[in-house]
C-alpha cells in the first residue's frame, strides 16, 4: 500500500465536476499499490456503486502541505482514449470549506487526455482566470513517448512566480500580476499552503469517449519529491 504517514485518500464516483466515470477508491491494492519501487495508479473496467470503473485519487492532504517550494514528479502516463491522469495541487481551504473552487485556486502541474496523445498541460486556474470562462492562464506542448517511458514533471514556486519544469527543462512561467492580471486572491491565490494530488480519472466532459479496451489502464510513479524553502 502507499505509505499511509505521506498519502491520504480522495473517494468517491460523484463525477468530480467534470463527469467522471470512475469511483476513487480507498485502501484497494487493485487501484493504488506499490510494486518493485513505483507507485501504480490503476483504472479497472469494475462496477462499483453506480460507477462503471475504480481508479484511486492520491493526495499529501493531512500529510505535507507547502507554501511555496520545488515539487518533482517522475511519471510514465497511461495510454488510450478515455485515461485522463492528472499531477496538480488544491489548496487546504477547499477541504476546510473556508473557500470554494475556483476562488481557492488550482495548480495543475500536468494534465494529460489519451484522445490527444503526447500532449501535456500546465494551467493555473482563479476565480478571475479559469477554465469555465475560457480565461484560464495555460500552456501546452507535445513532448515524446509520455506513456512509453518516464519524465520528471514539476513547479519551482515562490512569491512572485510559478515555473513548470519538465525533464529539468522550462516548459511554462507565470508571473503574479502578468499581462495586467489582478494580483489578489481572486487573481492570484497561490500564497497559500497546497496539497499535492495524483489521480487517474477516466471519461468525463474532457476524457471523453472511453477505449474498452485499455483497462486495465496504470498511471506508473517513480518518484515525488517536494522541498520546502528555508526561510
Amino acid at each position: 500500500m502507499p505509505e499511509t504517514t505521506r498519502w491520504n485518500y480522495d473517494v468517491g464516483g460523484h463525477g468530480w465536476g467534470n463527469n467522471e466515470k470512475q469511483c476513487y477508491l480507498a485502501n484497494s491494492l487493485e487501484n493504488a499499490a506499490v510494486n518493485q519501487g513505483k507507485l501504480h495508479i490503476t483504472a479497472l473496467q469494475k462496477a462499483h456503486e453506480n460507477a462503471a470503473y475504480t481508479s484511486a485519487k492520491l493526495t499529501t492532504y493531512q500529510r505535507f502541505l507547502m507554501q511555496y517550494g520545488k515539487i518533482e514528479v517522475r511519471a510514465k502516463l497511461p495510454a488510450g482514449k478515455g485515461t485522463w491522469p492528472a499531477i496538480w495541487m488544491l489548496p487546504e481551504s477547499i477541504k476546510t470549506n473556508t473557500e470554494n473552487w475556483p476562488l481557492c485556486g488550482e495548480i495543475d502541474i500536468m494534465e494529460h487526455v489519451g484522445k490527444d496523445p503526447n500532449m501535456v498541460h500546465t494551467s493555473l486556474h482563479s476565480e478571475l482566470y479559469n477554465h469555465i470562462k475560457g480565461t484560464q492562464v495555460t500552456h501546452f506542448d507535445k513532448l515524446s513517448d509520455v506513456s512509453g517511458s518516464f519524465h520528471t514533471y514539476g513547479i519551482e514556486w515562490d512569491e512572485q512566480r510559478i515555473r513548470f519544469i519538465i525533464d529539468g527543462q522550462l516548459y511554462f512561467e507565470s508571473l503574479k500580476g502578468q499581462n495586467g492580471h489582478i494580483s489578489t486572491n481572486e487573481g492570484w491565490p497561490f500564497d497559500k499552503p497546497y496539497f499535492l494530488i495524483l489521480n487517474l480519472a477516466i471519461g468525463g466532459n474532457w476524457g471523453g469517449e472511453i477505449d474498452p479496451n485499455i483497462f486495465p489502464s496504470t498511471m506508473e510513479i517513480d518518484f515525488v519529491r517536494m522541498y520546502k524553502i528555508n526561510n
